[in-house]
């Protein structure tokens, strides 16, 4: 619930100051670095919360019964590490940072306060379900090996020329195979590294993990997380679902073409691939089953339609992408907006490619097509809210964000929303936030070691043995992209790679906003991909289909996309 208090203040935050610079031409002073207060706050104190569910970032991996309760004893250390490192570090720089803020008026302590409460509730939290669990014996262990590992990280340095970000990659990998949350494998893997010669102590990861999420930008994460959860709230969802079918529900494949249609028209509003990921696999799954399609090609069709939302507007991939490289949000949304149809139209032919034994419905008549179209007229307002008001300069990505929180909210009380309703909601956009942010800094003291260690001129020197040319970069960019996807979770992927990468683009005169989009579209790809894919994971995991038949059924659909991103790099390189 204090999550979401939070949220909900953040939000009337930046509405008042766009009331006030707006309609009464005047603000306050130390707006955005309240807000960027209040988001930190957040991240801290829902990330208990964030430790489960889909965008906790679990590999689920399906162990045996004598390898489950060994990999539960290693993901639970490394929660708690996670939590020490959160702790331990909020704490030294409490003590040795002075100073106030000089809008604010309040002690720089206080945002590393709350990081430290965060890493005591994550801790406290994981006991507490242990306990409920009557798993108090794999507790005492998990304690024990978290608190081993961290003493003898604290202590020993190992002469060995292993480099620390490797040595941070291997450990992150270990906790991602035994299902710890890619955040907590993140901090955790850091601490690790630092017998390896790894540049970060405790209070220096927590310094640089806040940093990470200290963008203004980046409140328009959570505004976008409330608008498409208010959305499906309000039921303007249902008739955005009722004009897709309108449109596509008589062509062959009709009801696979719907979900495509609707993950199209849906990305517009929430601007997470999982949350619609979830929505249709909930939605869809059982129709498409109860209309003959096999389980796992259902499944397959949304897993592929959820790409698109981190592609078309809003898209927080690109937020994440703009705060790491400091690129044009506003152009990378056009651009993406560009992108995610050309993607629709790739998986549309795939869809009726692949469905040649289900033939379409009944066309809908003009008259039901109009009003299908009418209904569905109010959750359309929020693409010109998004798009146009950020390309055309009327207001910031985070103020159009906010905008669109609040006019969804506001269709979800004119239809007669329940209070509960609205309040879980809320809820629910406070810890998927907390998820995304909380992977935000985790992955800030991983990307420093990366620069500390030359990764960046090692993968411009072996950009240089296939030649300067643009075309070979772009590909080894598309090829190391498409490795990180396998892995790596995309905002994780993007927090990475993206700052290494952009360089050499540029370097070799390609368009900026051009190779951030094929970033992004080549890095959802990932999404479908085993072992990490995200999209193919959730749908699998709300649907009850095992993950390797879904991997197999995605073939067809990740064709399409991969012919997608082909199509994008050969326009780059023509422009």
């Amino acid at each position: 619930m204090m999550a979401g208090v939070v949220l909900a203040l953040m939000l009337a935050l930046v509405l008042l100051s766009v009331v006030l610079r707006y309609v009464f031409r005047t603000g306050l002073i130390g707006t955005e670095d309240l807000g960027i207060w209040l988001n930190v706050a957040l991240v801290f104190l829902a990330a208990p919360l964030a430790m489960t569910g889909p965008l906790a970032m679990r590999l689920e991996l399906p162990f045996s019964r004598r390898a489950e309760l060994p990999a539960r004893i290693i993901a639970d250390a490394v929660s708690l590490i996670a939590a020490l490192v959160l702790a331990l570090g909020s704490a030294r720089v409490a003590t040795l940072i002075g100073g106030t803020s000089p809008t604010l008026g309040l002690p720089e302590w206080v945002r590393f306060a709350v990081t430290g409460t965060g890493g005591a509730l994550i801790a406290a939290t994981l006991a507490l379900r242990r306990i409920s669990e009557r798993r108090l014996l794999s507790l005492a262990v998990s304690v024990g090996l978290a608190g081993l590992i961290s003493l003898a990280c604290l202590r020993f340095n190992l002469a060995t020329a292993v480099p620390p970000s490797a040595a941070i990659a291997l450990f992150a990998a270990i906790g991602l195979i035994a299902a710890a949350p890619l955040a907590h494998a993140f901090l955790a893997a850091a601490l690790v590294a630092m017998p390896f010669g790894g540049n970060l102590a405790p209070e220096t990861m927590v310094t640089t993990a806040v940093s990470g999420m200290s963008h203004f930008l980046l409140l328009a994460i959570p505004f976008f997380l409330l608008t498409g959860a208010a959305l499906s709230a309000s039921g303007a969802a249902a008739h955005l679902v009722a004009f897709a079918a309108s449109l596509v529900g008589h062509r062959r494949g009709g009801l696979a073409q719907t979900v495509l249609a609707t993950g199209t028209l849906f990305s517009g509003a929430s601007g997470s691939s999982v949350a619609n990921a979830v929505f249709s696999a909930t939605t869809f799954q059982p129709e498409l089953v109860r209309h003959g399609y096999p389980p796992a090609r259902a499944g397959a069709i949304i897993a592929a339609s959820s790409v698109l939302d981190n592609v078309i507007p809003p898209s927080i991939a690109f937020l994440i992408l703009a705060a790491a490289t400091d690129l044009s949000v506003g152009k990378l949304l056009v651009g993406g907006l560009a992108a995610g149809l050309v993607m629709a139209a790739s998986l549309a032919v795939a869809i009726h490619l692949t469905t040649r034994d289900r033939p379409g419905g009944t066309r809908a008549t003009p008259a039901a097509r109009k009003q299908a179209f009418l209904a569905a007229v109010p959750a359309f307002g929020l693409g010109v809210i998004v798009v146009f008001g950020i390309r055309i300069g009327i207001v910031t990505t985070t103020e159009a964000a906010a905008l669109a929180a609040a006019y969804t909210l506001a269709l979800a009380a004119f239809s007669k929303t329940r209070l509960t309703t609205l309040l879980s909601v809320f809820r629910q956009s406070a810890t998927e936030a907390a998820a995304i942010g909380l992977l935000i800094g985790a992955a800030g003291p991983f990307a420093f070691q990366l620069a500390v260690d030359g990764v960046a001129g090692m993968l411009s020197s072996a950009a240089g043995v296939l030649g300067g040319s643009p075309a070979a970069i772009l590909a080894f960019c598309v090829a190391v992209l498409l490795l990180a996807g396998l892995f790596l979770d995309i905002g994780a992927a993007i927090l990475l790679f993206g700052p290494l990468l952009l360089p050499l683009a540029t370097d070799a005169g390609l368009n900026p906003i051009a190779f951030g989009v094929i970033s992004v579209t080549t890095l959802m790809i990932g999404g479908l991909t085993p072992p990490v894919g995200m999209l193919v994971l959730v749908v699998g995991g709300v649907a009850k289909i095992p993950a390797a038949s879904l991997f197999r059924a995605t073939l067809p659909y990740l064709a399409a996309l991969l012919a997608a991103v082909a199509l994008f790099c050969a326009f780059t390189l023509l422009i």
